[in-house]
């Protein structure tokens, strides 16, 4: 019974293999669908539209109403590289306009010839591509940090005086990015930039000078990039903003264009640039209490040796020298920090100055004590400031001239006289003696003889003349004399009001300089 079942399933499977096999009936025209080829067929056909345009299937629809995607889901799909190059400006048919905008927040003193700024900086452009109006109608605003700064196109913009420039940040850098959806992008970062200033330093510390940021494009000149100020407020500055030396007296700024600095390459053409101008006046009060002051002290110091007596030499010399060497150590700490200048400074005509009237005071001294020391009294015509310094400066010419008018005033001087000369008659041609001697006791016709002399100081030659002596009437010149105590402390006495009085003067004229000039 097993055996008869088992070959009627034999029998009737192969009957029906033999029906479906169309090889097996090459008699049936019937058209029947090959469950076959169609396996083959997908095989060889191309894929639809994936091979010949493969961005089609790579990028993902941007279709509207896309509200439902989360913020970085939709970033995702806007900036995708497909559809998105970074590395291109936005297409414009100008050039492509970018405003700027400052924030100024802190500025210091790096060195005399850098400063330190901390400032957050803004630029404002649109680039169509990012433009999701209709795409997303409810979002109201794209924001991001770092991230979506790294995938879209934003602006290389460069300080062009620049030393170093920092981004600042705790965990990142501050970077924000602001996109709303006509495309309109803002982008902002805090900035730490040490910028150069070349200064004027010929009347510091009364000095101002003017500094400026310069701000130019990197990459694109200005046939793709153009730079511009905010029209509103382009620099904002804070309320408690306040320089350590400096008083930030004016702002302003400029646009303009400046030439490549190669004519070949990718840098030609010329460039957009903005132009940050400030005035800085130095604040002198530092400078006024920690210099000028006790230099003005040590100066009136260097003047106590006046009241002291011309032999004290050892405190006279150790109070010279200290407050030389004082004023020289101070003028040290002043002027380490400043940068080697070929030009003569105010600064520094006021220790050229100061150390001078110290110098002068302690040569005072020197002159003094050695007049002290001598030991012959000074000879002098008349007892004036001129007659006494000439006395004590060259003594031995003053006793010359002491004894050389002596000796002339030791002389006897002799008038000639010439004869008088009528007029008309036959004695027209006698002479007559303007000045006779009558000698009474001597008879008439004894005849005197004559005396001729001459003087040193003129002579007088006439024909027929006769000279008498007669005695010069003048009364010897009188001539004075000091000790050399005297003159020392006459010296000193005067050194207390010269000394003073000059410098006051000098002053005047100092301070009328770096204020009115």
């Amino acid at each position: 019974m097993q055996k008869l079942v088992l070959a009627l399933i034999f029998m009737c499977t192969r009957a029906q293999n033999s029906s479906i096999t169309p090889e097996t009936t090459p008699y049936d025209t019937t058209p029947q669908p090959k469950p076959t080829p169609a396996p083959l067929t997908h095989t060889t056909t191309p894929p639809p539209q994936t091979t010949t345009n493969p961005h089609d299937a790579a990028c993902p629809p941007l279709t509207p109403n896309m509200d439902s995607l989360t913020q970085e889901q939709f970033i995702a799909k806007l900036t995708d590289t497909c559809r998105y190059d970074k590395l291109i400006k936005p297409p414009t048919h100008g050039p492509l306009k970018v405003s700027m905008q400052i924030d100024l927040t802190h500025i210091e003193s790096a060195d005399q010839l850098q400063f330190k700024a901390h400032m957050l900086v803004q630029y404002l452009y649109r680039d169509d591509r990012l433009r999701y109006v209709e795409l997303s109608p409810k979002r109201v605003g794209l924001l991001g940090e770092e991230l979506l700064r790294n995938k879209i196109w934003v602006p290389h913009i460069m300080i062009r005086n620049e030393k170093d420039t920092t981004i600042m940040g705790i965990d990142g850098k501050d970077v924000f990015i602001s996109i709303n959806p006509t495309g309109d992008v803002v982008y902002s970062y805090r900035l730490t930039a040490t910028f150069y200033c070349w200064m004027n330093l010929q009347k510091f510390p009364f000095d101002s000078q003017e500094c400026n940021l310069k701000w130019n494009s990197w990459t694109y000149n200005s046939t793709n990039l153009i730079l511009l100020w905010d029209k509103d407020d382009p620099v904002k500055l804070a309320k408690n903003l306040h320089l350590t030396e400096f008083v930030l007296s004016a702002t302003w700024t400029e646009e303009n264009e400046v030439p490549a600095s190669f004519n070949k390459g990718a840098f030609v053409g010329n460039f957009s640039q903005l132009i940050f101008r400030f005035k800085l006046t130095r604040d002198v009060g530092f400078y006024i209490m920690d210099y000028f002051l006790p230099s003005i002290l040590l100066v009136v110091i260097s003047w106590v040796t006046f009241w002291l007596q011309a032999d004290a030499a050892p405190p006279r010399v150790t109070l010279g020298t200290s407050t030389m060497l004082a004023f020289i150590t101070l003028n040290g700490g002043l002027t380490k920090t400043l940068p080697k200048v070929s030009y003569i400074k105010a600064s520094e005509i006021w220790f050229l100055a100061c150390a001078c009237f110290i110098f002068c005071s302690m040569a005072e001294f020197a002159f003094v004590n050695v007049i002290w020391r001598r030991k012959k009294q000074v000879e002098m015509k008349k007892q004036s400031s001129k007659h006494i310094l000439k006395g004590a400066l060259t003594p031995n010419l003053a006793r010359k001239q002491l004894r050389k008018a002596e000796s002339n005033n030791s002389l006897y001087k002799a008038r000639s006289c010439s004869s008088l000369e009528t007029e008309g008659g036959d004695n027209a041609n006698k002479n007559t003696q303007a000045n006779y001697l009558t000698v009474h006791s001597f008879p008439s016709n004894l005849k005197v003889p004559q005396i001729t002399t001459q003087s040193q100081d003129e002579l007088v030659e006439s024909e027929d003349s006769t000279s008498v002596k007669m005695p010069d009437n003048r009364e010897p010149q009188r001539w004075h004399t000091m000790t050399p105590h005297e003159v020392a402390n006459w010296i000193d006495k005067k050194s207390r009001i010269v000394f003073p009085v000059s410098f006051l003067i000098f002053n005047i004229f100092y301070w009328s300089f770096v204020y009115v000039v």
